[in-house]
């Protein structure tokens, strides 16, 4: 069985054009209908069958290789990609900017659907593989849990397969470059908020009340020590206090004072530790000086841990396709979230990321407001993904 990859350049400039219009028109968590209308039309125009509607707007399409069918698929393996923007306005001024104002791709989730759409083109006009690929297009990723809604509404028993592939680009990777890792690759993710109840007053007779201000801000200072002075040096944890409300004007002493914060982990057990710790030292310096503190965790995404058997064969064919010096396989985890660690903790997988860094330029940051995902990257990614599903099978990795 051959495992060559069909040449993508004649398909360049389509694809660059509808990442172009996706960009043009972001659409936020579960309202992404023109972006999976679009998709499922590109994917129906190449014949395979879609099934639309999953968690609201997502999509999955369905390629059988030769000699299978929905009778007899044979080993499967999914390919992931998430649609949606961010409510992030945008200050680029080039032609394909955001349209609608207020939200735009700060991500580069347009160009990862396109990317998978460029696979399913090269996959679909060779499908001399022997098993079934399903192209899995993802809504609500920023802060919607959209993996999760997929998987709770069937995702996995409606489309089995064996293992379960994504991709995100990567602005601290040079263009030409990809990444990825055994073991945890992205954090774990939780919001909390520390209300903290006083009793109002004066703002000149403060000793008549008790100030939740100062209070909200000394627990503030003592949660840092929950990663400076309580966590491994050698683990990773970040606690960010993001923001902070009370009072109405200068005068007058509010009754309440609210954090908001997140903390992230790579390991379960200290996500834990944090946790405990933060509803530890809320309460007690509240209650150290008279006041009351009431924790709400908000859980939020998992750690993305990639499974080393998929995270393994992912290098090796990003050095196949980018070669040996271009392909890091044991990058450094990141700090930020992804929720694609749902769809690791029922099915094995890995995360890999692909260089965004346009040659000789630093990166954008990802959700800065004048990002754009690097067009000259969309054949790459759909080249990497047609030879991962081809290798795949050819391999022989979905054997019982």
């Amino acid at each position: 069985m051959t495992t060559l990859t069909p040449d993508v350049a004649p398909y360049l400039g389509q694809l660059i054009g509808f990442r172009r219009d996706l960009h043009a028109h972001p659409e936020l968590k579960y309202e992404e209908q023109r972006t999976a209308a679009r998709v499922a039309a590109y994917l129906e125009a190449l014949g395979l069958p879609v099934h639309r509607g999953l968690a609201q707007t997502g999509v999955v399409a369905t390629l059988h290789g030769r000699g299978r069918s929905a009778a007899n698929p044979g080993p499967a393996v999914g390919l992931r990609a998430d649609m949606d923007a961010l409510p992030v306005q945008e200050i680029n001024t080039f032609g394909h900017a955001s349209q609608h104002e207020g939200r735009m791709h700060a991500c580069g989730h347009d160009g990862h659907t396109t990317m998978l759409l460029g696979a399913a083109t090269l996959l679909a006009q060779k499908p001399d593989f022997d098993g079934t690929v399903h192209f899995i297009f993802q809504p609500g990723e920023e802060g919607g849990a959209g993996a999760r809604a997929m998987m709770q509404e069937g995702l996995f028993e409606r489309f089995p397969m064996q293992a379960v592939f994504a991709l995100h680009n990567w602005p601290a990777l040079p263009a030409g470059q990809m990444g990825v890792r055994v073991g945890p690759i992205m954090a774990s993710a939780n919001r909390f908020e520390v209300r903290v109840q006083g009793r109002g007053g004066h703002a000149a007779q403060p000793h008549a009340a008790l100030d939740p201000i100062p209070v909200a801000c000394a627990i503030v200072g003592q949660l840092q020590l929950l990663v400076s002075r309580q966590t491994d040096p050698l683990d990773s944890a970040v606690l960010t206090i993001g923001k902070i409300e009370g009072g109405t004007v200068e005068n007058i002493i509010p009754d309440e004072a609210a954090l908001y914060g997140t903390c992230r982990t790579l390991q379960p057990e200290t996500l834990e530790r944090l946790v405990a710790g933060i509803e530890r030292i809320a309460t007690h310096v509240a209650e150290a000086h008279g006041c009351t503190a009431r924790v709400i965790i908000k859980p939020g995404y998992p750690c993305t841990v990639n499974h080393a058997r998929e995270a393994r064969f992912m290098g090796e064919v990003m050095a196949e396709v980018v070669g040996a010096q271009q392909a890091h396989t044991d990058v450094l985890p990141a700090m930020t979230a992804e929720d694609f660690g749902f769809m690791l903790e029922q099915v094995p997988g890995a995360y890999g990321w692909i260089g965004n860094a346009a040659a000789g330029q630093p990166g954008v940051n990802l959700h800065a407001a004048h990002y754009d995902f690097n067009d000259d990257i969309l054949g790459l990614g759909a080249t990497f993904w047609d030879r991962l599903a081809r290798q795949w099978f050819a391999r022989g990795m979905g054997a019982a």
